[in-house]
């Protein structure tokens, strides 16, 4: 891949005048108040844009024309090869258009350009066409009744899907729930973080590119106090895909409890536990995925291997080793296509995870202090060592570049550690012992355990938590699951 250079960028980035509007029943539209909202560059600190702030009547008018297409039957009851082209046909705009996707995120995120041209736009690309693929090959099952009767068991679109999603992979986590649920036949009201609304107001435009029916598929930049709570309180939103922070998805529980019961599908916060033992094949390897494991995104991701425990004998090598692979991450301009790690989302964010690393200092003790006080946002790899063993840094999410290392002597011990967490997202465990690896795989309480490895996987597996991470999953044919109704139909034939 071709990343060009920080002059290429940066000229793009001065020439670029991305939309703002909301998109409604396939137009792009101001809010029916006017009111807008501006959005910044964290890298550059400067306004990027004026974006049009989606309130509750202009979420009534996306969920209006949503149900009214979804009663149609011009999506929702097309055949599944016409949703495979049309999707397909999205898949090939977002190609097309892949460079002008990932300057949007960058300028939104403050997120490296070479992340954003490398991993996030094909990603997203990739989701929608995975689904594009495989919704012509889910087949419905004929039940095993006796001879005079005929029992089918088919799914069918739920209906409106209100897609809610946050701003560390804004494109890429849109596409994992866009993917599914328009390929299963819903209409899909999507509200961006209003921290990086860009490329999923653009991704609008391509979709009606594509060909998708005025009504199928809106966006709604906004607050989530007004234009998120407008969605998780509608009376005719049938289900919800939410991630984001466990306390906001607590928040949509409670709100489609108080109205219609609607689907509530949450992928929450995490507090990863990655497990070297001392028969690790690779120690070197290890350290270099470890580094990218939490330094990846400035650690604003929710899988992040953000409590790293170490059996005691090779704990000072592997944190050495660690250290060394530290240097290979630290902040630079996020259009450079050189640059490994860019800026925190914004400053206020950044004051957060600031906090959390003045309170570690009183806890535990400082390896490496990514704090240099150049940039509001941004903050190198930090590592705490020797923590108490409740301190705020090793139990809470703190979404930035702070890793917590502990100890352990026994597997007993190291499990024990894991598991004691209100979350459930992620684990991982280094050993060449294979007996071991099935034993902590199984008794982990998270939605994905890596063996060897950090965070590998693709569109083929499942993506979600335990506990506190939520329910659900994204990724793979599991999750068609949480975008259609399971029916029966039953048949008494005549004998």
């Amino acid at each position: 891949m071709n990343f060009q250079h920080l002059s290429y960028w940066q000229d793009k980035a001065n020439q670029a005048q991305p939309e703002t509007r909301l998109f409604i029943n396939g137009e792009y539209c101001q809010a029916q108040d006017g009111s807008t909202f501006e959005i910044v560059d964290p890298a550059a600190q400067r306004a990027l844009a004026q974006v049009a702030r989606g309130k509750k009547a202009d979420v009534d008018h996306a969920v209006r024309g949503a149900r009214d297409v979804f009663e149609s039957g011009d999506w929702s009851q097309a055949s599944p090869a016409k949703r495979k082209a049309v999707l397909n046909r999205l898949a090939d705009l977002m190609e097309q258009h892949h460079e002008e996707l990932a300057l949007l995120e960058t300028l939104d995120t403050g997120k490296p350009i070479r992340h954003s041209l490398r991993d996030d736009i094909p990603g997203a690309t990739r989701a929608i066409r995975w689904y594009a693929e495989a919704i012509d090959k889910v087949y419905g099952e004929v039940a095993t009744t006796g001879v005079n009767d005929l029992a089918m068991i088919v799914r069918e679109p739920i209906g409106v899907v209100a897609a809610v999603v946050p701003w560390n992979f804004p494109l890429l986590l849109a596409c994992w729930k866009l993917g599914p649920a328009l390929a299963a036949g819903n209409s899909v009201i999507l509200k961006p973080s209003e921290k990086s609304p860009l490329t999923a107001i653009r991704l609008a435009g391509l979709a009606k590119e594509a060909g998708l029916p005025d009504g199928v598929f809106s966006v709604i930049p906004g607050f989530g106090h007004e234009a998120g709570q407008a969605l998780s309180q509608h009376p005719d939103v049938d289900a919800i895909a939410f991630t984001g922070s466990t306390r906001t998805g607590k928040q949509l529980l409670k709100d489609a409890g108080d109205s219609n019961m609607k689907r509530v599908w949450l992928e929450a916060g995490g507090k990863s536990a990655n497990i070297v033992f001392a028969d690790c094949p690779n120690l070197q390897q290890a350290a270099a995925t470890t580094a990218a494991g939490i330094f990846y995104n400035q650690g604003q991701v929710c899988i992040a291997g953000t409590r790293l425990l170490l059996e005691e004998s090779i704990a000072d090598e592997f944190i050495a080793l660690l250290k060394e692979q530290a240097k290979n991450w630290q902040p630079g301009n996020p259009l450079d296509p050189e640059t490994t790690m860019g800026t925190l989302i914004d400053s206020a964010h950044a004051d957060s995870v600031h906090s959390f690393i003045r309170d570690g200092e009183t806890q535990g003790k400082l390896a490496l202090d990514g704090r240099d006080g150049k940039h509001p946002a941004a903050i190198g790899p930090t590592i705490f060592v020797d923590t108490t063993p409740n301190a705020r840094v090793g139990r809470e999410e703190i979404f930035g570049p702070v890793l917590v290392v502990t100890r352990f002597s026994s597997e007993a011990q190291a499990l024990e550690l894991a598991n004691d967490s209100e979350y459930g997202l992620g684990a991982a465990v280094w050993t060449r012992d294979l007996s071991r690896a099935h034993r902590m795989s199984r008794r982990l309480k998270a939605g994905s355990v890596f063996v060897n490895n950090y965070n590998d996987g693709d569109m083929t597996v499942p993506f979600g938590g335990y506990k506190q991470s939520g329910n659900g999953r994204d990724k793979s044919l599991h999750a068609l699951e949480k975008f259609s109704e399971l029916k029966t139909i039953w048949i008494a034939l005549e004998p």
